[in-house]
């Protein structure tokens, strides 16, 4: 079989490959490689405002006439929040119980004190006060400029919400907002082209630093995503599925195999958007719960962004041994709730976030993404193939829920999809 090298996925393993083996066989170059994944993580942490601020903006600036959708939108934003917290408090909850990132060794990390982090952990203010102050803007455009994640969401849904309320008149500034978030989603597929160069630095740097060992946590936490993901996916799902809309959730995947394989091969669940549309108004659901629930729910209702963000964030803890606290834990699901609703459904994006998340919780030290470089590529391809079927399930249960589900359409469906059984057949 013919290997594509101009795959990023390809390019990645064999970066991932000859990181390894540089590591392991130069461990002090290695180490200095790590410079590679600090040029990586610098130019995401740059896009990482603009992007969210778009995100949320274009999310709830494009549901219109709030009063016209306001029933779907409500039903909707509801199922969109009660399931991603379900998606990060079982990610917690898994990484909890399997600790994948205890036993890396962290003395070789260069400035490997990390007493600064445990004294913020320490020292931090974890009222309620204090969380609302911190997320509250002084200046609408310099929490843009400074980076500043949790007041840049409260502008974007401040600025979401008046162009919703305003309507037809704004239209142009949303779809301003849509042409401009284009371009930077450009950008973020410039930035990871850069992906396997900076793969193969980090994998350099964490086997030159951490030993091969490392590699054990590092697949320990990729075999915990894939396993929360495929549980949430069929158990959480499922259920949700058949109780709500009585469709099996094996049939369902099976009717969204082919737009399911177009994610694998992108790790884009937005590259699938057009196509999975109109797969589920074939399915039964009617133009306007589809064309308002699904698109929101790409910001709004990533549920393996929020699977990925919330294991990763205590993979991090673990390897650092940072000791959080209950209510500590609690302010970084908060924080989750806030910044995974932010995250695109495109190459990178939770890797964004994760970034963004980190740098709004300063206990855990940032630096720590550079260890998931390396697996992150694989791990956002398990995140997107989630996060459509999580959108797809949603706009079914909508649907049903707001009595804008069409039976007939679903039976012509299962009748059509049976005639191209007994074609394939016969042609056999």
């Amino acid at each position: 079989m013919k290997i594509n090298f101009k795959n990023l996925t390809v390019q990645v393993l064999v970066a991932i490959v000859l990181g390894i083996i540089v590591g392991a066989i130069f461990p002090t170059f290695g180490a200095q490689l790590k410079i590679l994944a600090d040029i990586f993580i610098k130019l995401i942490k740059m896009l990482i405002a603009p992007i969210i601020f778009l995100t949320v903006v274009i999310g709830i600036g494009s549901m219109g006439d709030m009063k016209k959708v306001g029933s779907i939108g409500l039903k909707a934003l509801i199922y969109f929040e009660v399931m991603s917290t379900i998606a990060l408090a079982i990610g917690f909850i898994v990484v909890h119980i399997i600790q994948p990132g205890k036993g890396v060794d962290t003395s070789k990390i260069a400035g490997g004190d990390i007493s600064q982090y445990t004294k913020a952990a320490s020292e931090q203010d974890n009222s309620i006060q204090a969380f609302i102050m911190n997320i509250l803007p002084e200046n609408f455009f310099g929490s843009l400029a400074n980076g500043e994640l949790l007041p840049v969401l409260v502008c974007a849904v401040f600025f979401g919400l008046a162009a919703a309320s305003i309507g037809e008149p704004v239209k142009p500034i949303i779809t301003l907002c849509e042409q401009t978030s284009q371009i930077f989603f450009k950008i973020v597929g410039m930035v990871m082209r850069f992906s396997p160069i900076a793969a193969f630095g980090a994998m350099a740097f964490t086997i030159g630093n951490f030993g091969m060992k490392s590699l054990i946590n590092l697949g320990a936490l990729m075999l915990c995503v894939y396993i929360t993901m495929a549980l949430f996916v069929i158990v959480i799902l499922g259920l949700v599925l058949k109780y709500f809309a009585n469709v099996n959730i094996f049939k369902f995947l099976v009717y969204l195999k082919d737009e399911l394989l177009i994610v694998l091969g992108t790790s884009s669940s937005e590259s699938a958007l057009p196509l999975i549309m109109k797969k589920l108004e074939r399915f039964g659901c009617s133009k306007q719960v589809v064309g308002l629930v699904v698109p929101t729910g790409y910001s709004f209702n990533l549920d393996g962004t929020a699977i990925y963000l919330s294991m990763a964030a205590m993979f991090i803890a673990q390897v650092y041994d940072v000791q959080l606290s209950l209510w500590q834990q609690v302010y970084l699901l908060l924080i989750l709730m806030v910044t995974s609703k932010g995250a695109a459904g495109v190459t990178g994006s939770g890797f964004i976030t994760l970034a963004a998340t980190l740098a709004a919780f300063p206990m855990i030290p940032v630096e720590g993404i550079a260890l998931l470089i390396g697996v992150d590529r694989f791990m956002s391809e398990a995140r997107a193939i989630t996060n459509i079927i999580g959108n797809s399930a949603a706009t079914v249960i909508v649907a049903k829920w707001e009595n804008e589900y069409d039976p007939k359409q679903h039976e012509l469906l299962l009748q059509e999809l049976a005639e191209e059984r007994n074609m394939k057949h016969h042609s056999k």
